[in-house]
């Protein structure tokens, strides 16, 4: 009795724990002389439900030419082309890679001619123009001259968090 508890002792089971499974069988791959595990399976033909199966190389290797699109019409083709693109189109529209904007013709974001607007230099300013117009604007709506106005309060602002842009970017001009 005491053999027995020892047997089913712990989790999982040791010693016992398994042994009255029978064995697997494992697909070989189908490619000719691989002697791999074959667990990657690739359809034989389009629309087709048989299947080959292939080890890791072969299954990319089969796959490098493979049409999706073959034997079916272009109608067909079409059809499942909108149909997967409806399902994207959510990822599309949220453009999560053009936070800062799209570029211009002189190669600014919107976000960073906005700053130099808000500046109120041109895009071709230095750094010390740049610098030097932010001081002026910077004293001009400073909350400390203008108590109690919240619209230069705002602009100091917005003056501010343009020239930290401007000067993070660091522009040759």
């Amino acid at each position: 009795m005491a053999s027995d508890y020892i047997k089913s002792f712990g989790f999982p089971r040791w010693g016992e724990y398994g042994l009255n499974k029978e064995t697997e069988a494992l697909q070989m791959c189908d490619y000719v002389g691989c002697n791999e595990v074959g667990p990657h399976p690739a359809p034989k033909s389009p629309g087709s439900n048989e299947r080959w199966y292939f080890c890791k190389k072969h299954a990319a290797e089969y796959n490098r030419n493979w049409d999706f699109f073959q034997g079916m019409s272009d109608e067909e083709a079409q059809r499942h082309m909108h149909d997967s693109s409806e399902s994207s189109d959510a990822f599309a529209s949220a453009k999560t890679f053009e936070w800062g904007g799209a570029m211009d013709e002189d190669g600014f974001t919107s976000t960073e001619q906005s700053a130099f607007d808000t500046l109120e230099v041109d895009s071709t300013a230095t750094q010390e123009e740049i610098k030097r117009q932010y001081r002026k604007l910077a004293k001009l709506y400073h909350p400390d001259t203008n108590p109690g106005d919240s619209v230069a309060a705002e602009k100091f602002h917005q003056v501010q968090q343009a020239y930290d842009l401007l000067r993070e970017k660091n522009f040759p001009g």
